[in-house]
């Protein structure tokens, strides 16, 4: 089970010019390489959508200023999101 998101990261695909440093730095582990290249011909680095913890790491190793950023949820928005969960019906 992917441990619940504190955060949500935003990558600009016309900023990002594909190194993967955010992508190495990542602790949890939820940012990529996306498959498809951008304008700029390389492999933008995207968001999973899952994991994130707000740390703010793939930010400060991003060599492009503007190309990241991170948002992290509230202690309050996420313990409602978590009782959101536990009440959301079985898919």
């Amino acid at each position: 089970m992917a441990s619940q998101a504190r955060g949500k990261v935003t990558i600009d695909r016309e900023e990002c010019k594909g190194c993967g440093l955010c992508v190495e730095a990542c602790p949890p582990k939820c940012l990529e390489l996306e498959p498809e290249l951008s304008a700029y011909g390389v492999h933008p680095a995207h968001y999973t959508g899952e994991g994130c913890t707000g740390c703010g790491i793939c930010f400060y190793t991003c060599p492009e200023p503007g190309a990241i950023t991170v948002y992290r949820l509230s202690a309050a928005k996420a313990v409602a999101r978590t009782a959101e969960e536990q009440h959301a019906p079985a898919h």
